[in-house]
C-alpha cells in the first residue's frame, strides 16, 4: 500500500530536481559581476588618468619627506 502511495505522489508532484550545479552557477555569476566591475574601474582609471595622478602625488610626498 505504501509503494502505491509513493508512486501516486511521484506521478502528481513529479520527480524532484537535483540542485547540483546551482552553487557553481551562483559562483560563476558572482565572478562575472566582479569582472564587469573591475573592467569598468579599469576603463575609468585609464580614461581619467586619476590613478597616475594619485601615484605621482603619493611619491612626491614620500620624496619630499625623505629629502
Amino acid at each position: 500500500m505504501l509503494q502505491l502511495f509513493v508512486r501516486f505522489q511521484v506521478m502528481l508532484v513529479g520527480p524532484r530536481r537535483s540542485d547540483e550545479g546551482q552553487t557553481t552557477a551562483e559562483y560563476a555569476l558572482v565572478l562575472l559581476g566582479a569582472a564587469a566591475v573591475a573592467l569598468l574601474l579599469v576603463g575609468w582609471a585609464t580614461k581619467t588618468n586619476r590613478v597616475g595622478k594619485l601615484l605621482d602625488f603619493v611619491l612626491d610626498q614620500i620624496v619630499g619627506r625623505v629629502t
